[in-house]
């Protein structure tokens, strides 16, 4: 799995295009960490945008948000954005916490989240 990243002024933006099906997380992963290694802008914070994601279970959630403590190892900020509301209602009932996440309706909102003007 080649995980896209996209720059957006000091801040990395990753589209989650594909389920996170146990084959793939690590390399999921470690292409994230990659990209916050290789950028010198340190300042940055990350966006994990899962906009095209029909379903986020638990298992899911628990890989953004363990993927979102590694990158605050790193030094970044994690905001997630583009949560459909069953899954946010989903997540909520299950009583599960996304540590270590700020969560954001989209992009822009994300975006406006890391204080970059728009």
């Amino acid at each position: 799995m080649r995980v896209a990243v996209l720059r957006i002024r000091g801040h990395l933006l990753v589209p989650v295009q594909a389920d996170l099906a146990d084959d793939v997380v690590e390399q999921f992963q470690t292409g994230v960490l990659e990209a916050i290694a290789r950028e010198r802008d340190r300042t940055g914070g990350l966006i994990l945008d899962i906009s095209a994601l029909e379903i986020v279970d638990t298992y899911v959630a628990r890989v953004l948000a363990d993927t979102a403590a590694m990158a605050a190892l790193m030094g970044r900020q994690t905001v997630l954005c583009g949560m459909r509301p069953e899954v946010a209602a989903t997540l909520a009932q299950m009583g599960y916490p996304l540590r270590n996440l700020r969560t954001a309706l989209d992009v822009d909102d994300g975006l406006d989240l890391l204080g970059l003007p728009r």
